[in-house]
C-alpha cells in the first residue's frame, strides 16, 4: 500500500486537516471561532454553504423546537434508565439517539417525502386536488395515520407548530425559502379536519417538515437534523438523572407488575 492508497482511501470536502492547519468547508478555523454561531456552522458542515438570515431564522427555530418532550417520550426515558445503570453520558445519549426510530422520531422525515409528493403533483391538478389525491394514496397504501398530523397528548394544537409556521411565513419573501411547504403543511391540516368539530393538530414533526422543506433539505437528511435538535434534550435529561442519582431504575416503580400472559406456575 502506498501513500497515495491511503490518502485516497476516504475523500471529504467537508474538512482540510495538517499540523497547524483546520479549515472547515474552506474556511480557516480561527476565522470561524468566535464570529459565527452554532446553527451556522450546522448548516456550513451539512449543507456546505454560510447560511443567509433566513436560512438561519429557520433552522435555528427548527432546532429550537424539537429539543424535547419529556420523559414519557422513549428516547428521553430510555437515556435517563441507562444512566440509572452505571453508564456515562455519551453512552446515555447513544442510548436515546438509538431509538429515533420511523415510529418515535421518524415522521418528519414521512411527513417531508409526503410533502414532496403533494408539491410535484401540484404542478399538474393544483394544491387542493393534489393534496386529497396524495393523502388517499398514503392512507391506502399505510393505512390512516398521517405523519405530521395529531397528537396524542396537544389538542386540538400543538403549542409548537403555530410559532414555526410564523416564522417560515415571516421569511418566505427570501429566494432561499421555498414557501410552497408552509401552503402544503396547512393544506394537509384543512383537509384532515374538514368535517370535524375539533380540527386535526399539525404536530411538531408536520411543522418542521415544512421548514426543513423550505429550506431544501432532503426528507433523511431533515431526521438527521431532529436526532441533533433532540440530543440537547436527551443530553440534558441524562445530566440530570445524573445528578439525582438512582440505581437499575425500570420503565415504571418496582411495586408495579407487569402482565404475565405465560402457563400458571
Amino acid at each position: 500500500m502506498t501513500t497515495d492508497d491511503v490518502a485516497q482511501w476516504w475523500s471529504t470536502a467537508i474538512i482540510d486537516m495538517q499540523p497547524g492547519h483546520i479549515a472547515l468547508r474552506g474556511h480557516p478555523i480561527e476565522s470561524l471561532i468566535g464570529h459565527v454561531g452554532f446553527v451556522d456552522m450546522i448548516w456550513l458542515m451539512v449543507c456546505g454553504t454560510m447560511p443567509n438570515q433566513s436560512q438561519r431564522a429557520v433552522l435555528e427555530a427548527a432546532l429550537v423546537a424539537a429539543v424535547d418532550h419529556g420523559p414519557q417520550a422513549p428516547s428521553i426515558a430510555a437515556a435517563r434508565m441507562s444512566i440509572t445503570c452505571g453508564v456515562g453520558l455519551n453512552n446515555a445519549m447513544a442510548t436515546g439517539v438509538n431509538l429515533l426510530g420511523d415510529v418515535h422520531g421518524g415522521a418528519g422525515q414521512q411527513a417531508l417525502a409526503l410533502y414532496q409528493s403533494i408539491a410535484e403533483h401540484s404542478t399538474d391538478i393544483g394544491l387542493v386536488e393534489a393534496t386529497r389525491a396524495v393523502l388517499a394514496d398514503y392512507r391506502a397504501n399505510f393505512g390512516p395515520y398521517i405523519p405530521g398530523f395529531g397528537h396524542r397528548f396537544h389538542k386540538p394544537e400543538d403549542p409548537r407548530a403555530k410559532p414555526l409556521m410564523a416564522i417560515l411565513r415571516a421569511h418566505a419573501e427570501d429566494p432561499q425559502i421555498n414557501a410552497v411547504y408552509a401552503d402544503i403543511a396547512e393544506a394537509i391540516q384543512a383537509e384532515l379536519s374538514n368535517g370535524r368539530t375539533v380540527g386535526i393538530a399539525m404536530n411538531i414533526d408536520g411543522a418542521t417538515a415544512a421548514l426543513y422543506g423550505a429550506l431544501g433539505v432532503s426528507p433523511a437528511l431533515s431526521r438527521g437534523l431532529f436526532c441533533l435538535s433532540r440530543s440537547v434534550g436527551i443530553l440534558a435529561h441524562a445530566w440530570e438523572q445524573m445528578q439525582q442519582g438512582g440505581r437499575n431504575k425500570g420503565p415504571t416503580p418496582p411495586h408495579y407488575r407487569w402482565t404475565y400472559t405465560g402457563p400458571p406456575s
